[in-house]
């Protein structure tokens, strides 16, 4: 064997030494991503998703236990991924929800208003 082709041969063995050891690097627990989720969901369920935005709401908790299930058993791109996608759902819950809210609001300064222009029409006539 030349010296050239040991060294080619080196950097062959160096390089597929380097792929296999960035693949069997550990992923770190998504323990931020998971308290992150968390509090979005508990958000959305404050600003009353439940009621407002079921659908997403639901879809949000699933995930989020979905992220729990895969973080237990230490999958952690799986609880990763469905973290993010609680945290995603509780977040369009929660803007959903209030939305809904303001628009009940709006509604009832409108039947409000109405009223008070009956009133005033009445006492004028």
């Amino acid at each position: 064997m030349t010296h050239r082709s040991f060294t080619k041969a080196s950097c062959t063995v160096a390089m597929m030494a380097l792929v296999f050891a960035a693949g069997c690097a550990s992923v770190p627990a998504p323990t931020d991503q998971m308290a992150l989720s968390h509090a979005a969901v508990s958000e959305a369920q404050s600003a009353g998703a439940p009621e407002f935005a079921p659908v997403e709401f639901r879809s949000a908790q699933a995930r989020l236990e979905e992220a729990r299930t895969a973080f237990q058993g230490e999958n952690y791109v799986v609880a990763r991924r469905a973290a993010e996608r609680a945290e995603v759902d509780a977040k369009l819950a929660e803007t959903k929800a209030r939305s809904a809210k303001a628009n009940r609001a709006v509604a009832e300064l409108r039947q409000g208003i109405e009223v008070l222009r009956e009133e005033i029409e009445r006492k004028s006539n």
